[in-house]
């Protein structure tokens, strides 16, 4: 069964070489059986996620420290192959770097995340799914995080949220995970050429694209404990 949640959409107009992301929204607590989801729409691209724990770990799971964190990437159709396997290690490391697992050790959390559409930006989608995922799961974090992609175009120009054609023309793609509390890089995944100075001038767009949708995560919130 689903239940009542909160959505919301907002667009960004950037400052500076970075055009804007796409009009993007949120709904959380779709999913009854696990501990918290959450479906997050970039355009045209939506990741639903599903998150199950903390819970008892298997022995051969078991961290003695720490909650051990297990992410699971599904496309859309077919099995996993080796682009999932690899996006789900760089997600991973982006939630267990926020994840205050020394709260519950002994535990398991996992998170699952389902590919329902990818028109473009995907990386960053899986990214945004998962942070309000684990906030509707009220795991204790110690900072949101948020994930922003960027595209080179053949004349060196910053596109912020490429979809899918963009990211097919573009000479490289970046995608960042940045979090909220001193707007750090947590993650950073290449794809293509670029130079040191390109890759500072589209981390530094995508940390001003951070704001809005920390922002967003704010208002989506904050809407759906005001109507419960």
């Amino acid at each position: 069964m689903l239940a009542a949640a909160s959505g919301g959409e907002a667009r960004m107009a950037a400052s500076g070489g970075g055009g804007c992301l796409r009009p993007f929204s949120c709904e959380q607590g779709l999913l009854s059986r696990p501990d918290g989801s959450a479906a997050f729409l970039q355009g045209s691209t939506s990741v639903l996620a599903g998150l199950y724990g903390p819970a008892e770990a298997k022995s051969s799971r078991e961290l003695p420290d720490r909650a051990a964190l297990e992410v699971l990437l599904r496309p859309k159709v077919g099995l996993p192959g080796v682009l999932e396997r690899s996006r789900e290690q760089l997600l991973r490391q982006t939630c267990e770097a926020v994840l205050l697992g020394g709260l519950h050790p002994r535990t398991a959390v996992t998170l699952v995340l389902q590919v329902l559409s990818d028109a473009g930006s995907l990386l960053s989608c899986c990214l945004n799914a998962a942070c309000v995922g684990m906030l509707d799961a009220g795991l204790p974090l110690s900072s949101l995080f948020c994930g922003v992609t960027c595209a080179l175009n053949a004349s060196g120009a910053i596109v912020l949220d490429p979809d899918a054609q963009q990211e097919q023309e573009a000479r490289a793609v970046l995608t960042f995970a940045i979090d909220s509390a001193e707007r750090k890089l947590l993650m950073a995944n290449t794809k293509g050429s670029c130079s040191v100075e390109e890759m500072q001038q589209c981390l530094a767009a995508a940390q001003r694209a951070a704001d809005t949708i920390f922002q967003f995560y704010r208002d989506s919130i904050q809407r759906r404990y005001s109507k419960s």
